[in-house]
């Protein structure tokens, strides 16, 4: 186990490339809860929901993806950046963050294929035209070169207006099947133009609005990008060398994280199961450029085998939306974080609202009273 001077190294500052330091290595994950307005704003749950948890000693906490186009988003009761009418939350929890001593960070992300028409009011589109056999699948339309501009500016948009709220920096979701992976995607993305085809050509976009972002956000800024390394849920077409290949490039690009969303970080690799993601990603990226990993992480062992894989941060989903206090209790070595389910009134003593527990009703995380 890494140790510093006789306590995990969990509990120690980290400091990212463009210079801003974290007070420990554990950060919320980006999390789907639900409880924003329709035209995006943030609400009085989601802000208490997200503010408990810096107050329970998390140095970084993310948002849920937030949209950065009107046509990307993807779930009810999203978190919006799209606009300056949303500018007036985003600042009051930047701001309150910030106060409890925690880097706050949009997750920005358009949904792509899975951003439908129900909640936009348009079809949706993707990098190519295809199919899927899934309920209520919506076949897209493929994008044009004015689609990939104005993303591209809407991206860049949205960073600039979480800089102006006051976080201390956006992550560019590329995981989980969204906009960005469906055009890393070798299956999604059947394009033979500049946009499609070989990996240089499938990562153009997602590399061009980093390099945007990072000249619009320059340092003591953060820039990060969450990746799925290959297959899995939504996530189609990834190749594991293919995703490390990437994340070398996004360094070059200037990043200073990759996050992997693993789903289960104590596992190997598919494609070398012998083999566990963190080393090769950590092999190939420069030491100052960060690894956040995420995937059923509960207790603090779990956090210190990360970090002994190589890995810089962990994010916590679950835990901590179940154990908001969970920085400050995992010193204790009998600590035995709650998994739930939780009782509604439970939830509620935890900063969670009513939409978001019917959220989470679906993950058998909310018991009857």
């Amino acid at each position: 186990m890494l140790q510093v001077a006789g306590m995990s190294a969990i509990f120690t500052p980290v400091t990212f490339r463009c210079g801003t330091s974290a007070h420990n290595r554990i950060a919320l994950a980006p999390l789907t809860n639900q409880q924003s307005h329709d035209d995006g704003t943030l609400s009085a749950d989601e802000h208490a929901w997200l503010v408990r948890r810096a107050r329970g000693g998390f140095a970084i906490v993310e948002t849920c993806a937030a949209h950065v186009s009107e046509d990307g988003k993807g779930f009810a009761g999203q978190l919006g950046v799209w606009g300056d009418h949303q500018l007036e939350g985003l600042t009051k929890l930047a701001t309150d963050l910030a106060d409890h001593h925690a880097l706050g960070l949009v997750q920005l992300y358009h949904g792509g294929v899975r951003s439908p028409s129900a909640l936009t009011g348009q079809q949706p589109w993707s990098a190519s035209s295809f199919d899927e056999d899934k309920p209520d699948f919506e076949r897209p339309r493929p994008a044009t070169q004015a689609d990939l501009e104005r993303v591209h500016a809407d991206f860049v948009a949205a960073a600039r207006r979480s800089l102006q709220a006051g976080f201390a920096g956006v992550e560019l979701h590329a995981a989980h099947g969204y906009l960005f992976s469906q055009f890393l995607s070798s299956v999604m993305n059947t394009r033979d133009d500049d946009w499609g085809g070989s990996l240089a050509n499938r990562a153009r976009l997602l590399r061009t609005v980093t390099r945007s972002v990072r000249a619009a956000c320059p340092a003591p800024f953060i820039l990060g990008v969450r990746l799925s390394p290959e297959d899995f849920g939504h996530a189609r077409g990834l190749d594991l060398d293919e995703t490390i290949e990437l994340a070398a490039w996004l360094a070059e690009d200037g990043v200073d994280f990759v996050h992997l969303s693993l789903w289960d970080a104590h596992r190997n690799t598919a494609k070398y199961p012998d083999q566990h993601a963190i080393p090769l990603f950590r092999r190939a990226l420069p030491d100052a450029v960060r690894i956040v990993v995420a995937g059923k992480l509960w207790t603090r062992p779990d956090a210190d085998a990360m970090l002994d894989r190589g890995a810089d941060l962990v994010a916590l989903g679950r835990a901590g939306i179940l154990n908001p206090d969970w920085p400050r209790r995992a010193a204790a070595d009998d600590y035995d974080p709650e998994r739930g389910p939780l009782t509604r009134a439970e939830l509620h003593a935890l900063a969670i609202g009513d939409s978001f527990i019917a959220y989470l009703e679906r993950f058998k995380l909310v018991r009857d009273d």
